[in-house]
């Protein structure tokens, strides 16, 4: 039987993530019983501490087991944390070289939204793909710069690490490794029965794009603000790099170091934030919108916009939008 351990770090983890770990797995087990096989985890929560509380005191988690007692396991989920992600990691040494020695021992790791920030503090995410809360984006790009983010993408799987979006997709994470490790008959009866929306791929219809501009660059700092002042223009890189007196080519260096966006992509995501609360709030028609946010094509508006979102402006209104005119 393989080995499946639930993290409980010190202080800092919502309890949602382990709780909703440690039900929708315990499920995938019971389902294989009924179904004439053995269960296929044995399931623990491991910590440092033989109780933590959650929400000052209203609950408490009393882990099975002390990380130290466990010689090797297979899977590690590690659960999103709460927002002070450096304290957290402080505070939690141990476990992120336990998790690091397992690791390097065959086992694999999942983290949930911003758990993401405990696994890339072992360096095991250095140079792979990653992705977390779109919120806390930012920050952990500053953080660790040599980890491939991808705020937009709903789960990552390389190399034995698999991480995902924000908040309570994690259920989509678990499912999709209820079917990675039983099958895809146990993924969708999992689905069905907690009401998860199966083969979810991304997070990308509920970000809200704000921009980075924790960096410091202070040339790219003004030209994100040209940017988001000119939303009903249509801006070129070239009239951007020469307004700032650089080269094309060292204006695109420096503005995908400081953002990770490109200059275009960043013109495209600003001006699709301002059509999606344009559709969220207001009862104006695609075009209304499109030409409001510097857009005279109406099949360039719609392909940028599902790249961005995962749907069309019109599948966006209507689901933001139940006031929209039809």
């Amino acid at each position: 039987m393989k080995h499946l351990t639930i993290l409980v770090p010190e202080g800092q983890s919502n309890l949602s993530s382990i709780v909703g770990a440690y039900k929708l797995f315990s499920r995938a087990n019971d389902y294989w019983q009924e179904t004439g096989r053995q269960a296929l985890f044995t399931i623990e929560l491991a910590g440092i501490s033989k109780e933590i509380e959650y929400y000052d005191g209203l609950f408490a988690v009393r882990p099975h087991r002390h990380i130290a007692s466990i010689d090797k396991t297979n899977l590690i989920i590690i659960p999103s944390l709460n927002h002070n992600y450096q304290l957290a990691v402080a505070g939690n040494e141990l476990l992120i070289e336990w998790m690091e020695k397992q690791y390097k021992n065959g086992a694999a790791i999942a983290s949930i939204c911003t758990g993401a920030f405990l696994l890339a503090s072992s360096g095991l995410l250095d140079g792979k793909s990653c992705s977390t809360h779109w919120s806390a984006a930012d920050h952990f790009r500053n953080l660790f710069p040599n980890v491939h983010l991808q705020p937009d993408r709903l789960i990552t799987d390389e190399n034995g690490i698999y991480t995902n979006g924000g908040a309570y997709s994690f259920l989509n994470l678990m499912i999709y490794l209820i079917e990675k490790y039983y099958d895809r008959q146990t993924a969708i009866f999992c689905s069905k029965v907690f009401q998860i929306e199966i083969d979810r791929q991304n997070q990308s219809a509920f970000v809200i794009f704000t921009g980075q501009k924790l960096h410091g660059d202070e040339m790219v700092i003004k030209a994100q603000e040209y940017i988001e002042s000119k939303l009903h223009e249509k801006l070129s890189v070239e009239e951007l790099s020469s307004r700032f007196s650089v080269s094309r080519r060292n204006f695109d260096r420096r503005f995908i170091k400081a953002t990770g966006n490109t200059p275009i992509e960043y013109l495209q995501r600003v001006k699709i934030e301002s059509a999606k609360k344009a559709f969220e709030t207001t009862r104006k028609t695609i075009n209304e919108v499109m030409y409001e946010v510097g857009y005279s094509d109406v099949k360039a508006f719609r392909e940028v916009f599902r790249k961005i979102t995962g749907m069309s402006p019109l599948e966006y209104r209507d689901k933001y939008n139940k006031e929209a005119i039809v």
